[in-house]
């Protein structure tokens, strides 16, 4: 038995997941997955804005997961200003709290690991298993990269899935070229995210973040157009040659690409993590292996969140 330290046993893993209005189910289900699917001491971050924080503190203390350890944090939207071009064409990838996990730092203080979560992901697997990610020296991040994806018989290939800097830059702009990165690169999806907090602060990570948000106002280097959205394409830059890596089996994506790709259902029950990124959530309908989902999700309390589904 190989009998770790106990120091290794008590850490306490900070997870942040953000609850956005509209979609605070998935928030909730989120953190039921990982709360059922671990021993380990498991400190939720919720993040949201000050108008959804009193739902989701309700739907926390008066449903199973009252058990759980978390802290409710405040996300202030002032801090984009001037940072976002309104794009009309996939206006929920402009929420604020997309850009949260820019803003680690500031919103966790004492932890030097931290694991940040997109909400539309649940996770099978143990969260120490990704917790104990190793990160190279000097790395402030480790992502799953795209090329990684199952191969084809895994999943129906979808037309136009990002996976390369192409499918996020605009590469007939001067300064994307100047970035001196092959648009055939392979990308990285940050919806899961395991991050030092040192390293992110020491390289100024959230500064170089605000910078190219910046100049994408100024010069629409990366179109929410382009399949991406606005909140990968800063982190493709920044964290470019730079970033460690997740196993890919803690980063089954593109879930909620179409509503009709599935994977099989053998690969999808040895997955560690499951994320429904793309327009087609589980929590709506269509959608693809909603069961997987709903198995987690907890019905609100106060009935204002309400799953759509084909016969409601």
């Amino acid at each position: 038995v190989d009998l770790e330290s106990p120091e290794e046993i008590e850490e306490e893993i900070p997870v942040v997941i953000c609850a956005a209005a509209g979609r605070m189910g998935a928030a909730v289900a989120a953190i039921s997955s990982i709360y059922s699917n671990t021993e380990a001491d498991v400190l939720f971050y919720i993040v949201g804005l000050k108008t959804t924080i009193p739902h989701i503190r309700k739907w926390i203390e008066n449903s199973k997961l009252k058990e759980i350890k978390f802290k409710v944090v405040e996300f202030n939207p002032m801090v984009l200003k001037g940072k976002i071009r309104q794009d009309a064409s996939r206006p929920e990838l402009l929420q604020p709290l997309n850009f949260v996990r820019f803003y680690l730092p500031l919103l966790i203080q004492k932890h030097e690991k931290v694991i940040y979560l997109d909400d539309d992901v649940i996770v099978q697997g143990d969260i120490q298993e990704l917790y104990n990610t190793k990160l190279a020296p000097g790395h402030a991040a480790a992502f799953s990269d795209d090329c990684d994806l199952p191969s084809t018989h895994e999943m129906v290939r979808s037309v136009g899935m990002q996976n390369t800097y192409m499918g996020f830059l605009d590469y007939r702009k001067p300064v994307v070229r100047d970035l001196g990165i092959s648009p055939s690169t392979c990308s990285f999806n940050p919806g899961v995210i395991v991050a030092n907090m040192t390293e992110w602060k020491h390289q100024r990570i959230t500064k170089q973040l605000e910078k190219w948000m910046q100049r994408n106002v100024e010069e629409n280097l990366y179109s929410s157009t382009l399949g991406g959205g606005v909140a990968t394409s800063p982190m493709l830059i920044v964290f470019h040659g730079k970033y460690s890596s997740i196993n890919p089996i803690w980063h089954i994506r593109h879930l909620g690409w179409s509503p009709d790709a599935r994977y099989s259902d053998q690969f999808l029950q040895e997955a560690k993590l499951l994320h429904w990124n793309g327009r087609y959530k589980p929590w709506d309908y269509p959608s693809v292996h909603t069961d997987l989902w709903e198995n987690w999700f907890i019905p609100d309390p106060s009935g204002k969140f309400k799953l759509t589904r084909p016969d409601s």
